[in-house]
C-alpha cells in the first residue's frame, strides 16, 4: 500500500512554520496552502467550539479550489485563562498584559483540526493544559523585546523562548506548539488512509 493513500496529497491550510515543522517531523509528506478565512468570532463562544469553527472555515475556504486527490488540513489554537480566550496579542502592551495575567496560573490550550476531502469531514480539538511559573517583570520586558511572543497565541511560544517559563503541562505537547500530533496522525490513518512516509532501512 503506498504510505500517502494511493498518492493523494495532504494539504495544510496553515501558513504556520510551527504546524509544518510538526509534519515535517512526523514524517508526514505535505504542501502548503494558506488560507483566507473570516476569523471573526461570536461574543461569549467556548474556545473549544471557536477553534473547531475557525479550523472548518479554513478547510472550506483551501477545498473549494481543492483538485480531487488533494486532503485539507486546517487548524487553529487559541490560549483560554479563566475562561476568555487569548488569542495573539494586537501589539506590545496587549502582550504585556497577557504575559502578566498568565504568570503563576495554568491555562488551556485549545487547538481545532478539520481535516476533508470533501466527502468526508472530521472537525475536532484537542486541549492540553499549562502551567506557568511566576515571571518576572524584566523577563517579560525582555521576551516582549525579542519580538516572540507577537504570533503566537497568547503572546507565548512554548518550544521557542517562553519555555523556560513553563512549570508543566498536562497533555500533547505538540498541541501547545499548534497541532495535536498523534490526534491528525489517527485520524488521517483511520479515515483518509493517509500515512506518514518512513524509509526503511
Amino acid at each position: 500500500m503506498n504510505n500517502t493513500a494511493a498518492g493523494r496529497r495532504l494539504i495544510l491550510a496553515s501558513g504556520s512554520p510551527r504546524r509544518h515543522d510538526i509534519l515535517c517531523t512526523a514524517g508526514i509528506p505535505h504542501e502548503i496552502r494558506v488560507a483566507d478565512a473570516d476569523e471573526s468570532l461570536p461574543a461569549g463562544i467556548a474556545p473549544s467550539d471557536a477553534v473547531e469553527m475557525l479550523s472548518a472555515r479554513k478547510a472550506s475556504a483551501v477545498l473549494r479550489t481543492a483538485a480531487a486527490d488533494e486532503i485539507i488540513l486546517a487548524a487553529d489554537t487559541v490560549v483560554s485563562l479563566n475562561g476568555v480566550i487569548l488569542g495573539k496579542p494586537l501589539d506590545e502592551d496587549d502582550a504585556r498584559a497577557m504575559l502578566r495575567a498568565q504568570s503563576g496560573n495554568a491555562q488551556e490550550v485549545y487547538t481545532g483540526i478539520t481535516i476533508t476531502d470533501g466527502h468526508t469531514t472530521v472537525t475536532t480539538h484537542e486541549k492540553t493544559i499549562v502551567r506557568m511559573r511566576t515571571i518576572h517583570e524584566d523577563e517579560i520586558e525582555d521576551y516582549i523585546a525579542s519580538g516572540d511572543p507577537m504570533d503566537k497565541a497568547g503572546a507565548y511560544g512554548y518550544q521557542s523562548l517562553a519555555g523556560v517559563f513553563v512549570a508543566g503541562i498536562e497533555g500533547d505537547y505538540f498541541n501547545v506548539v499548534g497541532l495535536p500530533l498523534c490526534r491528525v496522525s489517527t485520524i488521517l490513518r483511520e479515515q483518509f488512509d493517509f500515512r506518514p512516509q518512513w524509509n526503511r532501512r
